[in-house]
């Protein structure tokens, strides 16, 4: 299994570990593929040819269950040190953005910090709302 390279919504997370944010409107990045993905829509938008967990997320707010975007982001952060993961929303800014910075606090960020540090490596609208927001800061720190 490879790491992501650098390319088109490729992050390091403080802790080395590579992730994936992207819209699912867009085309598939070129290179290799994700071997794991955590989507985050109002339904299922698989299948897909990778391993892949949907979180209930419709746009503009926040994931239906708490407790189950939190588990799904711990598998991905964990699967992130050694396979290709992938976060991916409609447009992969607002709820993709917002799990990114999760996967952030995951990595050691701390919860106030993570927006920020999220929109300065990955988009500067990330997390649109003011509830994403404050879902981040409201994160268990690492």
């Amino acid at each position: 299994m490879t790491p992501w390279a650098d390319g088109p919504g490729v992050i390091e997370l403080p802790d080395g570990r590579r992730v994936r944010g992207r819209g699912l409107r867009k085309p598939l990045p070129e290179g290799p593929a994700p071997e794991f993905g955590v989507y985050l829509l109002g339904r299922d938008p698989g299948p897909f040819d990778w391993d892949h967990r949907w979180i209930e997320w419709p746009d503009f707010r926040l994931p239906r269950s708490t407790a189950a975007a939190l588990a799904a982001l711990a598998d991905a952060h964990a699967r992130s040190a050694g396979t290709r993961v992938e976060l991916a929303c409609g447009s992969g800014v607002g709820r993709a953005g917002t799990a990114l910075a999760a996967m952030a606090v995951l990595s050691g960020v701390p919860p106030a910090e993570a927006v920020s540090w999220v929109r300065a490596r990955y988009d500067p609208r990330a997390a649109e709302t003011p509830w994403q927001r404050r879902w981040v800061r409201r994160l268990p720190a690492r």
